[in-house]
């Protein structure tokens, strides 16, 4: 037997309210509790400090097990991490931070190893505008004038508390570049003979106005 018209709009009423609360609590029927977005996991980037220390120490380790206990004499007393920095690979990596890739070089080849990565940048670059009228009054008088005119900007590389480096920026023309700067860098070593002050410096680097580098020259 049928169920009266009214009774079935009445049922209808009802069935639609409960669809309407299902639809409005998220349609998932848990009860009302809506669905959490999926988390997204966004790449860290590595401080280049940190990058360059790692590198370095991966560097260390591998001369260490190549060279042994004889290795961290030549890389840390001699000098040896800071020169190998100049041309230590991937070069994006070591530039950022040349100092954190030497700390981590000198820590790696030591036999006992531990580890101290740096918690900031360790490179400082410090122009020193003294050094570079020293120079130049020195070449001048020597005869080396062509030297004292291309002499530019010398910043100290430091890379760490005690080694550092010098750069030297060469105002040379673009056809005797090379040439130039070897120059440059002769008579600079001429006229440094080993006064390295505060601390040993290892190197200098003969670079572009642009900071490109043209030339290296051990100092140490």
């Amino acid at each position: 037997m049928r169920a009266p018209a009214r009774a079935r709009s009445a049922g209808l009423v009802v069935v639609a309210a409960c669809l309407g609360l299902i639809t409005s609590c998220g349609g998932d029927g848990d009860g009302g509790s809506a669905r959490p977005e999926p988390s997204v996991s966004r790449p860290t980037v590595e401080p280049a400090h940190t990058a360059a220390y790692e590198a370095g120490w991966r560097e260390g380790k591998r001369i260490f097990e190549d060279g042994g206990k004889g290795a961290a004499v030549r890389e840390v007393v001699w000098g040896g991490c800071v020169r190998r920095s100049l041309t230590a690979r991937p070069r994006e990596v070591v530039d950022k931070d040349r100092g954190a890739w030497v700390l981590g070089c000198e820590q790696g080849v030591g036999s006992g190893a531990d580890r101290h990565p740096p918690t900031g940048p360790v490179t400082r670059r410090v122009p020193d505008p003294d050094l570079l009228r020293r120079f130049r009054s020195w070449a001048a008088a020597q005869g080396e004038r062509q030297s004292a005119r291309d002499a530019g900007r010398v910043v100290l590389v430091h890379l760490g508390t005690h080694d550092y480096d010098v750069e030297l920026a060469c105002a040379c023309t673009a056809g005797s570049a090379k040439d130039d700067a070897r120059r440059l860098a002769d008579a600079f070593a001429t006229w440094w003979d080993g006064d390295d002050g505060d601390g040993t410096a290892w190197n200098l680097v003969v670079t572009d106005p642009t900071g490109q580098r043209l030339f290296t020259r051990a100092l140490g």
